[in-house]
């Protein structure tokens, strides 16, 4: 008896040791997630685009609530008359919000469609401490096109969808929720919310981010429900829509093992599915002219301007003093007129062709 007892002193000893362990490490892997995803995603105002900078855009702002009541920032892109359908962009982590797409908006704006854009939770002037998580873009995504949809002048218009990154994952999540939505182009995204976390972390985190994707699922379970467990290949199986997949084999913030190779395994030979893999375009430039040279003379310009300062810019105490001066120099610097136009435009022509045959 008494060795029985021992025993299981000792199994509960270490089944409680094992419950402080994991239950450690899933606190540290949540700690991990929100400092990582869950944060303000806010523009740098010196880089933002201007609606000036592009002749004949015109906006009208919005605003919508999403899943918690908070407010989210639309804006209505047109430019002239006969718009044939409307494009809802969904934009990437990071860099604030739609306003890094304004170009894009733009191109489809003036090639008759209206454009949708808005500010995912968090993110430049929608309500939010943070983003929330990963699957918060599909339920603002969802919110979105729900909103568009019920106004009178947009009804009855066939609706498309763009994404890039955060965005690419959430236009081919929502098919879940909208499969009556016509065409989708998503570029550089992701299958599975949790890939997001995995992709960007591997190179921090290294192996050890393969035993904190298991507990992030979790933690995304309980807090988005079902949009944590939905997939862009659960999007593609409930829609009819038609599916262009766009990715860089030298991505080196979405692996493109996460995205479009698992898709082209599956739907390589449907004929709803168009493929189209570059080889170096890396990830925030995939849809930018190949032989601009701009953001390299920004760059070279930027970096002679700073052998110019007569202080310790990377010094703690000089912090606020190089933001400003550096904020500064870019309003002073800066080529408006290049910066917003960037554009491929012969890969946007591919682009308008895809959705204007998926609207017919």
């Amino acid at each position: 008896m008494k060795k029985k007892k021992i025993k299981k002193i000792i199994l509960i000893i270490v089944l409680s040791v094992l419950v402080l362990l994991i239950g450690g490490w899933w606190a540290f892997c949540v700690k991990m997630y929100d400092d990582n995803i869950n944060v303000r995603g806010d523009s740098y105002e010196p880089l933002m685009l201007r609606l000036e900078d592009f002749e004949g855009l015109e906006c009208t702002e919005y605003s919508f609530p999403s899943d918690k009541g908070q407010k989210l920032a639309g804006y209505l892109y047109s430019s002239g008359e006969n718009q044939r359908g409307i494009v809802v962009i969904a934009h990437g982590f990071g860099g604030g919000g739609h306003n890094s797409y304004m170009d894009v908006a733009n191109y489809f704006a003036k090639n008759g469609y209206y454009v949708f854009a808005y500010d995912a939770t968090g993110c430049d002037k929608s309500e939010g401490d943070g983003v929330g998580g990963v699957p918060q873009g599909v339920i603002d995504l969802d919110y979105a096109i729900s909103f568009i949809e019920g106004k009178e002048e947009y009804k009855d218009l066939p609706v498309v969808l763009f994404g890039h990154s955060w965005g690419g994952y959430s236009v081919c999540n929502v098919l879940t929720y909208h499969p009556e939505v016509k065409a989708v182009i998503e570029c550089s995204g992701f299958n599975s919310s949790s890939d997001m976390f995995e992709s960007g972390g591997k190179d921090q985190a290294g192996p050890a981010i393969y035993a904190m994707t298991p507990f992030i699922k979790i933690h995304e379970c309980f807090k988005f429900g079902k949009y944590a467990t939905n997939t862009a290949m659960k999007g593609f199986e409930t829609s009819d829509a038609s599916v262009m997949v766009v990715h860089s084999e030298d991505d080196n913030v979405i692996g493109i093992e996460y995205g479009y190779d698992k898709y082209y395994e599956k739907y390589k030979d449907d004929p709803r599915f168009t493929f189209v893999r570059f080889t170096d375009r890396g990830h925030n430039d995939i849809f930018n002219k190949q032989d601009d040279t701009y953001v390299d003379e920004l760059n070279a310009g930027f970096d002679d301007w700073l052998t110019t300062l007569d202080y310790d810019y990377n010094a703690e105490e000089n912090k606020d003093r190089f933001i400003e001066d550096k904020t500064d120099y870019l309003n002073k610097n800066l080529d408006h007129a290049r910066w917003s136009n960037r554009l491929d435009e012969d890969l946007f022509a591919d682009f308008l062709e895809f959705y204007d045959k998926g609207i017919k």
